[in-house]
């Protein structure tokens, strides 16, 4: 299925659990250090470096770009680190996440409460994920480096659908589809 950013209320709620998609248009990438100064931002009522509504976070590392292309390797991070932070974040209108690994489950009732989604993306194949990278800039919070605050231009970036607004969990899906019966 091809989505498109921002993300409305209607697209999240036709995403389920174990789908795969392709997402185009615009996507942020943060981590943990970059959570932490978004969130006291917004603690401190300062403006934020990007509107949260209806936006896609990618817990990302970009790697230096090869001359001529926009990004180099672009892989997920896991996930977990962002927990912290995460149900703030969709309290104020984020809708979506990608990385890899499992979330927890204040960050799972929160993706109910707040109807988003959390995308996987395959671990182990930034340069073919980078593919679908058209555009990179930093846009806040350069002094971290690799943590900065940054904004792609994506075309059919490929993720899968792990938690979804009904409680669905591709993870859990998937150890239970493949369980050794006692």
């Amino acid at each position: 299925m091809k989505i498109h950013t921002p993300l409305t209320d209607d697209v999240v709620a036709s995403l389920r659990a174990g789908q795969k998609v392709l997402i185009s248009g615009t996507i942020y990438v943060a981590r943990d250090a970059a959570h932490k100064r978004i969130v006291e931002a917004m603690d401190a009522g300062a403006p934020l470096p990007l509107e949260l509504q209806g936006q896609i976070i990618y817990y990302m590392g970009p790697a230096p770009a090869k001359p001529g292309q926009p990004i180099g390797s672009a892989g997920p991070t896991t996930s977990y680190r962002m927990d912290p932070y995460t149900p703030r974040l969709l309290a104020a209108g984020l809708k979506g996440m990608i990385g890899k690994g499992n979330r927890s489950q204040a960050v799972k009732d929160a993706i109910r409460q707040y109807r988003a989604v959390y995308f996987a993306s395959t671990g182990g194949a930034g340069a073919l994920i980078a593919k679908s990278v058209k555009k990179a800039e930093v846009i806040a919070y350069e002094d971290l480096g690799a943590e900065a605050l940054w904004k792609l231009e994506v075309e059919d970036f490929p993720a899968t659908v792990i938690n979804d607004i009904y409680g669905g969990d591709a993870y859990e899906d998937g150890v239970r589809q493949y369980a050794i019966p006692d």
